[in-house]
């Protein structure tokens, strides 16, 4: 799903936190799953005019990005279609000094990503849903051609998290909830 023509609605927002525009001077690229999470994310930009694309699935983020040049791509590691591992691969390989941070909602980088070199930085969700900063420290990070995992992708050991974790199939539930569909359309919808 493309949000990109959504944007316009976030300009001009008076935004008390802003988080990302740290150290990102050219467009942004967001492919993140839910329509909930993206908002959020683009709340996180001091200067929404930045964001060159806000989508929900990699085919449209990367036709985004075959059209224009971006400098840092956000995604997490599922997507409506596709999964952000294989984005920023591709994505990589359309524009070579792209730099990229997945939101790692798994909590985990797939065995075949570990050490793959187009793979600058991973956020793991509990970090990012505990403290914010994390996200801050990857785009420093990578900005500065530098590579990051955050501190439980490093120690392995996950933080403590006050409330149990959503499953894959309740985080769906409950973005389709946030969408606004009832619950027969959300039966319907997931079978």
């Amino acid at each position: 799903m493309d949000l990109t023509p959504y944007l316009e609605s976030l300009r001009g927002s008076n935004l008390d936190d802003v988080l990302l525009s740290v150290a990102v001077n050219g467009k942004v690229a967001l492919a993140v799953k839910g329509r909930f999470f993206l908002r959020c994310l683009c709340d996180s930009f001091g200067e929404s005019t930045q964001i060159g694309c806000a989508v929900t699935d990699a085919q449209s983020c990367l036709s985004y990005l075959r059209r224009d040049a971006y400098e840092l791509l956000i995604c997490t590691d599922y997507l409506e279609s596709g999964t952000g591992f294989a984005l920023t691969r591709q994505a990589r390989e359309l524009q070579p000094d792209l730099k990229a941070v997945v939101l790692a909602l798994g909590d985990a980088i797939p065995v075949e990503y570990s050490d793959a070199p187009w793979l600058e930085a991973v956020v793991a969700e509990a970090d990012f849903v505990e403290d914010q900063k994390p996200l801050v420290a990857a785009v420093i990070a990578v900005m500065g051609h530098h590579s990051y995992r955050s501190p439980s992708l490093r120690s392995g050991q996950l933080p403590y998290l006050s409330c149990p974790r959503l499953t894959p199939r309740e985080y769906e539930v409950l973005d389709l909830l946030a969408s606004g569909r009832t619950d027969r359309e959300i039966a319907e919808q997931l079978v």
